[in-house]
């Protein structure tokens, strides 16, 4: 059974990764600014839905198959951290916006408003790679069934991302218009989300795989 201080230190890496703006919190973002919270709420169902594909998919298969493969666990780990320092230089390159400056969107119908969270969540890379690189190191075969271990993890990072993406888009006018009139903090805001990307990188590659 998993130990309850590597349990709580997944649930401190996926709440870390909900908290860090990307492209589910800026469409989440623009769509509730651009056509009010309901429009928001019905494309979160959609985003939603697209974390339990991700955790469905890796609980079934992926996750299994990269710790039973070293090399294999090694290179998607690389290729993991790589993209979390793609994503810090996006946050902190000149030029670049906060997801706090919502973009304009064009209204919507319900039904398209679903599918657009879906898409825009199950391709989202970031979740992808947090199955694919971050979760299988809080996995220990000895532990006990795979499966079970990526099912509750998985689970687990499907509540705090949702409720996570539920508040942001609740508050997506609140926190835009206070932006909006303290812009200093939308330059910190990237900065601190730069730093926090980038020590998760140096995490992952300094995580030795016995320690999952």
């Amino acid at each position: 059974m998993m130990s309850n201080s590597l349990f709580v230190m997944f649930v401190g890496a996926a709440l870390l990764m909900a908290l860090t703006p990307g492209p589910n919190m800026i469409y989440l973002i623009s769509r509730s600014l651009c056509q009010g919270r309901a429009a928001g709420v019905m494309s979160w169902f959609g985003v939603v839905l697209g974390f339990t594909v991700h955790m469905l998919c890796a609980a079934v298969g992926l996750t299994a198959l990269f710790m039973a493969v070293p090399l294999g666990y090694e290179l998607l780990k690389f290729a993991g951290a790589l993209y979390l320092i793609w994503l810090a230089w996006q946050a902190v390159r000149p030029g670049a916006r906060s997801p706090f400056e919502a973009r304009d969107l064009p209204a919507e119908p319900p039904h398209k408003l679903f599918v657009m969270g879906l898409l825009t969540s199950t391709l989202n890379p970031t979740v992808a790679i947090f199955y694919l690189s971050v979760l299988p190191q809080f996995i220990s075969p000895e532990s006990g069934s795979v499966l079970a271990q990526s099912l509750l993890l998985g689970s687990t990072q499907v509540l705090i991302g949702s409720s996570v993406n539920l508040a942001v888009t609740l508050s997506a006018a609140g926190m835009a218009g206070w932006f909006a009139k303290n812009r200093c903090w939308l330059a910190v805001q990237r900065y601190v989300m730069g730093l926090v990307l980038g020590a998760l990188a140096f995490k992952l590659l300094s995580q030795q795989r016995s320690a999952a």
